[in-house]
């Protein structure tokens, strides 16, 4: 079928979100037409100001609106930490928590042979710069368990145990509530591996 010009404009740019296919983006179009036209100018003003007013942190990348971002800024925090994650919503994850109370620092991806992304397309030369502050003393690996995620944790390591500062790695296993028979091999592998004495 054969849509007006401006809904299939509507349709096609709600499909270049990720995850959004042309049912998906054909249902919020026409639910876009139904919303009153405040709504609208509202929701497409928060987009536009999400994407004009946001930028990233100059000392550790995470998304902010002031430069340095406010965890950053922030005095009350350990400066001796700092936790390096793959992507700003690892961040939001972890402060979510309230657990951690240290410095982060966003790679803004992982180190990926086959897709061309090594560790100069992400924040790595970066870290190694900031990590030359005396004050920071251990580093905390936390990006994702998968391929990619072991191997940028892995070449950091390698990169940062020289240099005498200890490196740490978070521990990945079981969730609480799973059962050990629904667990992959990897997943039980990484539960035994990080084990801790009760």
């Amino acid at each position: 079928m054969q849509y007006p010009t401006p809904i299939s404009q509507l349709i096609d740019s709600f499909m270049k979100l990720p995850g959004i296919g042309p049912k998906t983006a054909g249902r919020l179009a026409f639910y876009v037409l139904d919303m009153k036209e405040d709504d609208v100018l509202e929701f497409a003003k928060a987009l536009v100001n999400a994407k004009r007013e946001l930028t990233y942190c100059s000392v550790c990348h995470h998304i902010t609106d002031t430069d340095p971002c406010y965890i950053c800024q922030d005095k009350q925090r350990d400066r001796s930490i700092v936790c390096v994650v793959q992507d700003v919503k690892d961040v939001i994850a972890m402060e979510k928590m309230r657990e951690f109370s240290g410095l982060y620092h966003v790679l803004h991806g992982a180190i990926s042979p086959m897709d061309g992304v090594g560790p100069e397309d992400i924040n790595v030369p970066d870290l190694l710069t900031r990590l030359q502050d005396e004050q920071i003393q251990e580093v905390i690996i936390a990006t994702n368990p998968t391929i990619e995620g072991e191997a940028t944790a892995m070449y950091i390591s390698k990169l940062l145990k020289p240099t005498g500062m200890k490196v740490t790695r978070i521990a990945h296993g079981l969730p609480i509530g799973g059962d050990l028979e629904y667990a992959d091999e990897v997943t039980l592998s990484k539960a035994i591996e990080g084990r801790r004495e009760l």
